[in-house]
């Protein structure tokens, strides 16, 4: 959620730590800061604004060799200048910026009330300077220990000190932060994006474990304080990779690369017409699984869901789609020949991490899919398969949800391969039309007019309504949460079947709906219960690959290319992908970072 960025070099601090800062917007934000030392103090400088405003803001302030940057997403106090990051000692000496949630800060904040501190933010973040500052008897890092001692929740921290004014410290617990070596220069940050520019070679810190960046090299240290050696790896990501190329948005650029996401997916795991995963799941161990559970949150939830019906079909395992924050305090029944997925596009989702140590504990089967190597839940997995979507900045997920749905599909067929629950030739189709969705997909790109005209037509609306039925349904849970995410016009996904139950209420002269049907077999009942809405004045977009609906039904039709109905979810989604993004640029708003939300949302 939040993000931290940190600098000691020979470069002007500001600079990179604004470059920085720039590459983690997509983890949502509403506020930023930088706070560097000039002349022997600290210069500090913050808004509630977007980083262009901060860039200005500091266009003309003194250079600086050291240096931390911070975007905030408002936990503890909304987003105003006083509790914006970074945040200072009432004695001047001590800054930092924080990342995360301190659970125990009301109780420290008392107790540092009594010793006649001052506070001047409504964060949990302000205790930390002060609680440093309160244990500095000289040696630094042993105030930074004690503090941090203290501390309960879930803290990342870049930590900057006037007493010794070429060092930065980092500290980390259950948030992700990463600490990065070039020449003669170092860095922190909490994902690799805001550093690639200036390196590729990282070293990721573990939970109470500290980095002590000066002089162009990095020192680490345990828990205790004890030295500790750590490897740097080299990342293969390039920094073009999070840049526009052309495009109008991120978001936009990121539908754009379905095709070759798709592609790059698929190809990863089918090596002559076998899908293949490096697993250490024995053949033994899958053929006595006895249930499975897919634990995830938001848009992986809603690839999990696909998950489910895929899975369900080709094997017969029940399977369970949990979502992770609740999946944790319901005391889940989980059984020895369970096994348990873990899909997270970022691989730092604070509530799936949470599920999976709960998971390990317990000695129960798990696997993990992920988008990021490296990353937490990638680190604590022994068994994981890859998406291959490349960085995704857009807060709304559009590749990376699309990547689940074809990783998941692969191994679905994968496990009925290996238990023989399915017809070798139905498999070996399902197999091959993945190996080719990535020129469907193309299809249904080449016409963004159809999408933007149909965007602009709901731009004004307040309510909408998804409908389907199966797996259309599931693919209706997704396309309703990103016209939510990013237009703000509420709309509501529906069961086709539950409409009479409720829903249908609401449905009155001009409702826009958008109907979905690729089910042959259930097309009679689809037909029926789109009438029930025209009969109700509902204007009806239908995106569809089935030929015998009459025309009577619909108002507007959006055509896809006809494939196994298992695998439809990865084309459905896209139009209603881009119809949320063209009605969101009708609407002027911000598309690749709508308000309140975060990329990875690493606090609970």
């Amino acid at each position: 959620m939040c993000g931290i960025v940190g600098y000691v070099g020979e470069k002007d601090a500001k600079s990179v730590l604004l470059s920085g800062l720039k590459k983690l917007e997509y983890r949502g934000y509403d506020s930023c800061g930088i706070g560097t030392i000039v002349g022997g103090k600290f210069l500090v400088n913050k808004n509630t604004n977007r980083i262009d405003s901060l860039e200005e803001e500091v266009k003309e302030t003194p250079t600086s060799k050291i240096g931390v940057g911070h975007t905030r997403w408002a936990t503890h106090g909304g987003a105003t200048v006083e509790n914006a990051h970074p945040h200072v000692s009432n004695n001047k000496k001590v800054l930092v910026v924080h990342n995360g949630i301190i659970e125990n800060y009301a109780r420290l904040r008392e107790m540092l009330k009594a010793k006649g501190y001052k506070f001047y933010s409504d964060t949990d973040t302000e205790v930390i300077p002060n609680l440093i500052d309160l244990y500095n008897k000289g040696d630094f890092m042993q105030a930074v220990k004690k503090a941090m001692d203290m501390l309960e929740g879930s803290f990342a921290l870049g930590i900057i000190n006037l007493d010794d004014p070429n060092t930065l410290v980092a500290a980390k617990r259950n948030s992700p932060l990463i600490v990065g070596i070039g020449d003669a220069e170092s860095f922190i940050a909490s994902d690799f994006s805001a550093i690639l520019k200036y390196t590729d070679k990282i070293s990721i810190l573990e939970n109470d474990e500290y980095a002590v960046l000066k002089n162009g090299g990095v020192y680490f240290y345990d828990s205790e304080l004890n030295p500790c050696g750590k490897d740097f790896k080299f990342i293969d990501m390039k920094d073009e990779a999070t840049e526009k190329n052309g495009y109008a948005h991120f978001m936009l650029k990121e539908i754009n690369e379905n095709t070759i996401t798709i592609k790059n997916t698929v190809s990863e795991y089918i090596k002559d017409d076998e899908i293949v995963f490096d697993l250490k799941l024995t053949e033994e161990d899958i053929k006595n699984i006895n249930q499975i559970h897919i634990v995830a949150c938001g848009t992986a939830m809603h690839a999990g869901l696909n998950g489910k019906n895929i899975i369900e079909t080709l094997t017969r395992i029940p399977v369970n789609v949990e979502v992770a924050s609740e999946f944790r305090y319901k005391n889940p029944i989980l059984k020895e020949n369970d096994l348990v997925i873990f899909i997270s596009q970022s691989g730092e989702t604070a509530d799936t991490v949470a599920c999976l140590e709960l998971v390990k504990e317990r000695g129960i089967k798990y696997m993990s899919m992920v988008n990021v190597k490296e990353s937490t839940i990638d680190r604590m997995s022994e068994n994981v398969i890859y998406t291959k979507a490349g960085p995704e900045i857009a807060v709304a997920s559009t590749k990376a949800y699309v990547a689940q749905v074809c990783l998941i599909d692969l191994f679905a067929i994968y496990l009925a391969k290996i238990l023989k629950t399915a017809d070798k030739k139905y498999l070996k189709q399902l197999t091959y039309e993945l190996k080719t969705m990535h020129a469907a997909v193309q299809t249904v790109l080449e016409h963004p007019e159809v999408y933007a005209e149909y965007g602009k037509s709901i731009a004004s609306e307040l309510d909408m309504f998804y409908l389907g039925r199966g797996l259309d349904y599931y693919v209706a849970l997704e396309g309703s949460l990103k016209l939510k995410e990013i237009s703000y016009i509420h709309s509501e996904a529906c069961q086709f079947g539950e409409l009479k139950h409720g829903p249908i209420a609401l449905i009155e002269e001009g409702t826009n709906v958008i109907a979905i049907c690729t089910s042959k077999k259930l097309l009679g009942k689809v037909v029926s219960n789109i009438k029930e809405v025209k009969a109700r004045g509902a204007k009806v977009l239908l995106i569809t690959n089935q030929t015998q609906v009459p025309h009577e039904v619909y108002d507007e039709r959006m055509e896809i290319p006809h494939i196994d109905e298992l695998l439809s979810p990865i084309l459905t989604v896209i139009p209603l992908q881009l119809i949320a993004y063209y009605a969101t640029v009708e609407k002027g708003l911000d598309v690749d970072k709508p308000r309140n939300l975060a990329k990875s949302v690493t606090v609970e």
